[in-house]
């Protein structure tokens, strides 16, 4: 008899923290546990190669923008014929197909949150939330990457405590770990100045993620130019590296080459030799307007990183202020200049919060800790 099987809906499968921890998930899973498969609405990109179980189908709907009622038609026919046990749909693009589900007899249905866009960045949204409250009866598990995704939850969907289960997300400590833990390793490829590892003065401050609006990675290019413009001797010190691809990554670019930083930020799109370039950083910076719980923090607190990262969502269980990073408000530049400039300024400081921060991350983010709390929940539902 075949272990039960969990369809995991989503918009797509490409590069993000949602469709990482997806696949980690994916990955880490016991296969005498649970069978999965995955269902893109759009597409699926190269990123689904990092699927290493063995038997996970990526099945594709191909939505058309705007209001595609095919969709519901495919993926009823996908549903019928797969025979889950278990549909898991995550954030708001995906949630309305739990009502499809509905129609499935014994289907246990499972909505995780993992942050929210651009367009509803306090989950305030008054269209968004009444379809959230209309579904709500439908779901009978609720998972959230943070707390402050659960709070909401309970006080905004008014969805009872009983039913929602946070769960953090993991970081593989075997890929991410600090400097002085690797032995003959490869060096990152990076161009020769912003190698701070190497030399006494440098110091790079570097950023991972999708160039997007939501990121807001303009505030560190905005905060940088202010305090090179103050400090002039840090145009040679200070170097930035902003990692990632997205629809404002010409755009940013140009605001680097306009603001005369060409010599101190690099951006050199999507890479996929991340733990090794955040092996050449001494600070990480997330300057978000919004965030569910970042990967990319995580991943920057397991290489033994001090962070800089906005007042937002989970970034606030992640960091604690003047313990393991600095915490700063959305949108303000000068702040995160001021915060930059201490972190730049004090070599020991910088050392003291990677160490609290790896400490930490080693303690409470755990993948294995992670994959069993998500089985745990498919075990409580069937």
């Amino acid at each position: 008899m075949q272990p039960p099987l969990v369809v995991h809906i989503i918009y797509a499968l490409g590069t993000g923290g949602l469709e990482n921890g997806l696949v980690n998930i994916i990955n880490r899973a016991p296969a005498d546990r649970y069978r999965h498969a995955i269902v893109c609405l759009t597409s699926a990109d190269e990123f689904a190669s990092r699927i290493t179980a063995p038997g996970v189908e990526v099945i594709e709907l191909h939505k058309k923008p705007g209001h595609d009622l095919g969709v519901y038609r495919r993926l009823w026919q996908v549903l019928r014929s797969l025979r889950p046990s278990i549909v898991h749909t995550r954030n708001l693009n995906s949630l309305e197909m739990q009502l499809l589900v509905a129609l499935l007899p014994g289907v246990k249905r499972i909505h995780g949150e993992h942050g929210r866009d651009i367009h509803d960045l306090d989950g305030s949204n008054r269209k968004y939330n009444l379809l959230r409250r209309v579904i709500r009866p439908f779901i009978h598990r609720y998972i959230t990457v943070s707390q402050d995704l659960a709070d909401w939850l309970k006080a905004v969907v008014h969805v009872p405590e009983a039913r929602i289960r946070q769960i953090y997300n993991g970081v593989d400590t075997t890929r991410f770990y600090p400097v002085n833990a690797a032995v003959n390793e490869d060096v990152a490829s990076l161009p020769d100045k912003f190698r701070a590892r190497s030399t006494d003065s440098a110091v790079v401050i570097g950023a991972v993620g999708r160039i997007a609006q939501v990121k807001n990675q303009r505030s560190l290019i905005s905060a940088v130019d202010l305090l090179v413009r103050r400090r002039p001797e840090l145009a040679e010190q200070l170097k930035v590296i902003l990692v990632g691809d997205g629809p404002l990554h010409q755009t940013l670019k140009s605001q680097v080459d306009e603001l005369g930083l060409a010599d101190t930020v690099w951006m050199p799109g999507d890479r996929t030799d991340i733990p090794d370039l955040l092996r050449q950083m001494d600070v990480f910076v997330l300057p978000s307007l919004a965030e569910g719980v970042s990967n990319t923090v995580l991943e920057a607190m397991a290489s033994g990183l001090p962070v800089i990262a906005t007042r937002v969502g989970g970034n606030t269980e992640l960091i604690q202020h003047e313990g393991n990073g600095l915490l700063v408000d959305v949108n303000e530049d000068e702040q995160l200049a001021e915060a930059i400039a201490q972190l730049v300024d004090q070599p020991e400081l910088r050392e003291q919060m990677g160490q609290r921060g790896l400490a930490r991350v080693r303690e409470k983010f755990d993948w294995n800790k992670t994959v069993e709390s998500y089985l745990a929940v498919y075990d409580e539902v069937l």
